[in-house]
């Protein structure tokens, strides 16, 4: 059970015919990546458990007092990359089998975990099983939560039900997650591994502008109220309001209805991605384009919100100078890492490098003696943690 062949087993999961994945919450290739993280913990004779939240949980060594805790998530965007997510998970179980060929024996419990619809690709909400699972979302919001097609997570859940886990938080003595790195820090410093510092200020909105659906054909341009028009306003507003207030954000998803070549739109919805290094420059940018959508009549929804995350100070510290005083960085993306420290838990994150500074698209990488890098930068971590 190398990293090669755990890594192997994990690429045909969901790919895509784009060369990415797609790897929703709550469907088949869900099922089979759970069933992939069960089967590996079992044959490492690791202590399987599912969370209330339907997050993964496999033990060494389990005991009463709370534990290290590692891994990341398994799911990915429309048409994502490899390494976002599961490189954490299959480089969490190597390290454990590194440390068991060096005849470690832990003094406290370890666990490698799978996040549940971390990315929220389907129902639209990141991040979803850690903030279920620590009550940053109560139950019934994230049940009624839908995807593009109207099913709502408690239809897809079945009979399965969904709550705060306070019992499994108590476990969690401190959590690690390694990701690979979402830009080009690491490539420009010419080095393999990082510690985070923390996660920027992120969240999602969602912007509805009615219009009056009509003939293409036939209905003369003075006569128009096609929401299509200010969508497009509101995409370049996006962009100039980010310049504008140094921050980022993306337009990237959209819904048109009735969604016919020759119909003017009835409605347009489409959702704002908008990031900074402090909460004031991401609401303004947000400000200006509510307003920019008010003014067509529009309504603007915040759909998620993630304040600045700083992890631990001294944990990150730690581990920086444990990793022979690894660079330390904050990172735009957010991460389940993030979660669990706005919970309060003692919280770090491992960057690995990526090469391309591509990240949630097919050409996401990271090379294999990077990735082994970081899976002995981890096991070095969880032996220090977990001594």
């Amino acid at each position: 059970m190398t990293f090669a062949s755990m890594w192997a087993d994990l690429e045909p999961v969901g790919r895509a015919s784009s060369g990415g994945y797609r790897r929703f919450a709550l469907t088949r290739e869900d099922h089979t990546l759970r069933e992939w993280f069960t089967g590996e913990a079992q044959a490492r004779g690791l202590d399987v458990v599912t969370d209330r939240a339907g997050n993964q949980w496999a033990w060494w060594n389990a005991g009463p007092e709370p534990g290290i805790v590692i891994g990341s998530h398994l799911d990915s965007v429309p048409d994502g990359g490899a390494f976002d997510g599961p490189l954490g998970v299959v480089s969490a179980f190597a390290a454990l089998d590194s440390l068991r060929a060096a005849g470690f024996t832990p003094s406290r419990p370890i666990a490698v975990t799978n996040f549940g619809d971390e990315e929220g690709a389907r129902f639209g909400v990141a991040c979803a099983g850690s903030r279920v699972l620590t009550g940053a979302m109560t139950p019934d919001r994230a049940k009624a939560l839908t995807d593009a097609d109207g099913i709502s997570m408690g239809e897809a859940l079945g009979s399965q039900d969904i709550g705060p886990d306070p019992e499994m938080l108590g476990r969690v003595g401190a959590f690690v997650e390694l990701h690979v790195e979402q830009g080009r820090g690491l490539a420009d410093l010419d080095r393999a591994v990082a510690v985070g510092s923390g996660i920027w200020p992120h969240g999602r909105w969602r912007f509805d502008l009615p219009g009056e659906a009509n003939h293409a054909g036939t209905t003369r341009l003075e006569d128009r109220h096609d929401p299509m028009l200010g969508y497009a306003q509101l995409v370049l507003a996006a962009r100039e309001a980010a310049d504008r207030h140094a921050a980022v954000a993306t337009c990237g998803k959209v819904r048109v209805e009735p969604n016919g070549v020759n119909a003017i739109p009835s409605l347009v919805t489409g959702w704002l991605d908008a990031r900074g290094a402090d909460e004031q420059r991401v609401r303004a940018v947000v400000d200006d384009l509510r307003t920019l959508a008010e003014s067509q009549g529009g309504r603007v929804t915040e759909e998620s919100w993630t304040g600045l995350t700083p992890f631990d100070g001294d944990l990150a510290g730690r581990l920086a100078t444990l990793l022979d005083d690894a660079p330390v960085l904050s990172t735009g993306a957010g991460h389940d890492a993030g979660i669990l420290a706005a919970a309060g838990l003692p919280t770090a994150m491992l960057f690995v490098r990526n090469p391309t500074g591509v990240s949630h698209s097919p050409a996401e990488w990271a090379e294999e003696t990077d990735c082994l890098a970081g899976v002995a930068a981890l096991a070095r971590v969880v032996q220090d943690l977990a001594s």
